[in-house]
């Protein structure tokens, strides 16, 4: 079963990186029935939120990087990935300049932080844009 769910791992990654993300998606799908083992099945789940979120289904992406978190919490591309999407739906809230899509922003904008300060703390010298960000913010405290 472990060699199945490697070949299908496998077939996803391929069709990946030729953009064939259906194909890709479904390879993954077939690796995670079979697949056993959450360290592996972690990074499953953490391609297939890659793929959502490379074709704009961002609130799939989201799911998916928060499985793969619950079974290997050591993940800070997920977490940055998770960041990433916050950012930039905040940045789309605050530009429609409305009272409540700017309440909505800071939120967002916060849970940005969040995420970033976690994938930081388990990959310090990765994502030196998420730092600045934090440090012109103000949301970078001297301890992170």
């Amino acid at each position: 079963q472990e060699k199945e769910a490697f070949s299908y791992y496998c077939a996803g990654m391929r069709a990946e990186s030729n953009g064939s993300y259906a194909d890709a998606v479904q390879h993954y799908y077939e690796a995670l029935q079979v697949e056993e083992d959450p360290y592996d099945r972690s990074y499953t789940l953490y391609n297939i939120g890659l793929i959502y979120g490379n074709t704009g289904k961002y609130t799939q992406a989201l799911e998916f990087y928060h499985q793969a978190l619950s079974l290997n919490s050591n993940l800070p591309q997920a977490l940055n990935n998770i960041a990433v999407i916050y950012h930039s739906q905040a940045l789309r809230a605050q530009s429609l300049e409305e009272d409540e899509y700017i309440e909505l922003s800071k939120e967002l904008f916060d849970k940005a932080a969040e995420y970033w300060i976690q994938a930081l703390k388990l990959a310090p010298d990765n994502y030196p844009g998420a730092r600045n960000w934090l440090k012109v913010t103000g949301r970078l405290m001297d301890n992170n």
